[in-house]
């Protein structure tokens, strides 16, 4: 069993190696002509390379929520308090990678259209997102009783992924804006679906892949470790 958990650690260290190297010093030319050849995207240039990193958080964002508003609803059916700390593991790995997708964004941005914010749809509802999930913190830290605190959270992480969609993948779509597929785009669409060669398309998804399998080993690692805590804390009470 622990060789297996070693080689799943290790083939998880040499893929995620092989994305940042791919992703950073892969070069980006107008006519690739061997397989570490990346495509020159109109508009986007070397700054292109942002979505090996960007789009993965932010796609684990949106997995972490979901986990969170799973767990929840496991929890008042079932008011296993197991399960909302399951639920809170996932929360705080979401916020975490949230803000990694707000960061990375905003250096795109800095790039991209000459400062770090402008309001932009999707720039927009990110913060709007990390404004809801963070007054769930809030929500958690000033209510003491145990079972109260559960029931509360996982009604509100519930109602909180509800708005996820919309500010994910709608708002940005319908509105106005700067980010690539805002409504206004005058690009031949996504940037993934009609921009990017095989070669390209392989170190994205095997990015998508490898930062989903990452958060996985986070998230397991921050529930034992919020099991084992809250196990010493009851000792010393």
């Amino acid at each position: 069993m622990n060789k297996f958990l070693n080689a799943w650690k290790f083939s998880l260290f040499i893929l995620m190696s092989y994305i940042i190297v791919a992703g950073i010093s892969f070069p980006i030319v107008k006519s690739p002509s061997v397989w570490y050849e990346f495509p020159m995207i109109p508009g986007l240039e070397e700054k292109a390379k942002i979505i090996f990193f960007h789009v993965p958080t932010a796609w684990l964002s949106v997995i972490a929520f979901l986990m969170s508003m799973v767990y929840g609803i496991k929890y008042l059916r079932k008011q296993n308090i197991d399960d909302d700390i399951k639920s809170t593991a996932a929360l705080q790995l979401g916020m975490v990678f949230c803000v990694l997708a707000t960061v990375t964004g905003s250096i795109w941005a800095k790039f991209t259209w000459g400062a770090f914010w402008h309001w932009d749809p999707r720039e927009t509802s990110i913060f709007i997102l990390l404004l809801i999930y963070g007054s769930l913190f809030a929500l958690r830290s000033a209510i003491e009783n145990e079972d109260k605190r559960a029931r509360l959270s996982a009604v509100y992480s519930i109602i909180a992924f509800l708005t996820v969609p919309f500010f994910i993948f709608i708002m940005p779509r319908i509105m106005t804006g700067l980010h690539p597929g805002s409504a206004d785009d005058t690009s031949a669409g996504p940037v993934v679906d009609f921009h990017m060669n095989a070669n390209m398309m392989i170190v994205f998804y095997l990015s998508l892949f490898a930062f989903t399998i990452l958060y996985y080993w986070m998230w397991k690692v921050s529930y034992r470790s919020m099991i084992i805590r809250d196990k010493i804390s009851k000792q010393i009470i």
